[in-house]
C-alpha cells in the first residue's frame, strides 16, 4: 500500500475517533463544573478540561473568559482549533475523499452525511440541553461509522491501519480523561476522597462509557482507585489504556504478517504496552498518576511518529 493511502487511512479513523472524544472530553468538563458551586467553578473546570486537551494556551490566546458559551464554541466549532469537533469531521471527510476507492461506500456515506449535517449547525443555537444533545450526536455519528468499518470493509492491510489509528487515538484520550482529575484536584488536595472527589470519578466513568460496566466488575461503591484500574489495567474494557495498547500492537502485529518483516512502529508499540502490563495500580498511585498518564502519552506519540517512519506517512 502506498506510504500516503496508508496515512490517510490512519488519520481518518484517528480524526473520527478524535471529534467523538473531544465530545467525552467537553461532557465531562461541563457536567464537572455543574457539580461546583463556588464562585469561579464552573471556569475552574473548564480550564482543566482544556488544560487535559492541551488547548488551554491557543483558547486564553483569543478569549478573555472561559464560561460555557465560550468554551463550547471553541472545543465545538473553531476552525481555528485543530482538535475542535469541526475540525475534526472535516479533516475525516478530506481524509476519506482522498481515499475513496480503498473504503467502503457505507464508509464514505456515514462520513460525507455527518460532515454535511454538522457543517449546517449554528453556533449560537447550541447551548445548555442543545449543546449536550449535540455532544451525543457526535458520539452516535462516530458509532456509525465505526459500525460501517467493521461491518464492510477488508480485513486487510488498509483495515490494520484504519484500527491502528482507531486505538492510538482512543488511548490518547482515555489518558486525558484520567488526567482531567488531576488538574482538577491538584489545586485542592484537601477535596481527595470526598463527595466532590467521588462525584468527579464518577463522571471520569460516564465519559468513558464505563459507568454500568464498572458496575458489573466492581460491585461496591465507586472507588478512586478502582476507577483508575478499570480504566487503566482490565483487559475487558475496551478503553482501557492496555486494551487499547494491545490492540494497536495485534494491528501492527498483522501488518508485519502482510508485509513479511517489522519495523521500528513495533518496537515502540511493544513499549507501550510493556508500559501498562509491567506495573500496577499501587506503584502508578505511589509514584503519581499524573506522571504515569504523561509518559503514556508521550509512548503512544511515538508509536504514531514510529508509523509515520515506517510506513512514509508524507
Amino acid at each position: 500500500m502506498l506510504g500516503r493511502t496508508a496515512a490517510n487511512l490512519f488519520w481518518l479513523s484517528r480524526y473520527v475517533e478524535r471529534a467523538e472524544n473531544m465530545a467525552r472530553l467537553l461532557e465531562v468538563g461541563y457536567r464537572m463544573s455543574l457539580t461546583s458551586r463556588r464562585e469561579g467553578g464552573a471556569s475552574e473546570h473548564l480550564v482543566s478540561m482544556m488544560q487535559a486537551a492541551e488547548v488551554d494556551e491557543a483558547f486564553a490566546l483569543k478569549h478573555d473568559v472561559a464560561d460555557v458559551d465560550t468554551v463550547a464554541r471553541y472545543m465545538m466549532f473553531d476552525p481555528d482549533n485543530p482538535s475542535s469537533v469541526y475540525s475534526c469531521l472535516q479533516a475525516a471527510r478530506t481524509n476519506a475523499r482522498a481515499v475513496r476507492t480503498a473504503i467502503t461506500t457505507d464508509m464514505w456515506e456515514s462520513m460525507n452525511g455527518a460532515w454535511l449535517e454538522f457543517s449546517q449547525i449554528k453556533p449560537r443555537d447550541v447551548r445548555g440541553a442543545k449543546l449536550l444533545g449535540l455532544l451525543q450526536w457526535v458520539k452516535q455519528r462516530s458509532h456509525e461509522f465505526r459500525g460501517a468499518l467493521l461491518g464492510t470493509i477488508l480485513r486487510d492491510d488498509g483495515f490494520a491501519f484504519l484500527q491502528a489509528g482507531n486505538f492510538v487515538e482512543r488511548a490518547d484520550n482515555t489518558a486525558r480523561i484520567l488526567d482531567m482529575k488531576y488538574y482538577v484536584l491538584l489545586p485542592r488536595s484537601s477535596l481527595v476522597g470526598g463527595e466532590i472527589d467521588i462525584q468527579q470519578w464518577t463522571l471520569i466513568l460516564r465519559a468513558a462509557s464505563a459507568h454500568r460496566a464498572y458496575r458489573h466488575v466492581y460491585h461496591d461503591r465507586y472507588k478512586a482507585h478502582n476507577i483508575a484500574d478499570f480504566l487503566i489495567m482490565r483487559q475487558e474494557m475496551p478503553r482501557s489504556l492496555v486494551y487499547c495498547a494491545n490492540f494497536v500492537q495485534q494491528n501492527l502485529d498483522n501488518l508485519a504478517k502482510l508485509y513479511g518483516r517489522k519495523e521500528c512502529c513495533h518496537e515502540a508499540a511493544e513499549s507501550l504496552l510493556s508500559m501498562v502490563e509491567g506495573t500496577d495500580m499501587e506503584t502508578i498511585f505511589s509514584n503519581g498518576l499524573h506522571e504515569f498518564l504523561t509518559e503514556f502519552v508521550a509512548r503512544n506519540n511515538r508509536v504514531t511518529d514510529a508509523l509515520s517512519e515506517s510506513y512514509n506517512f508524507y
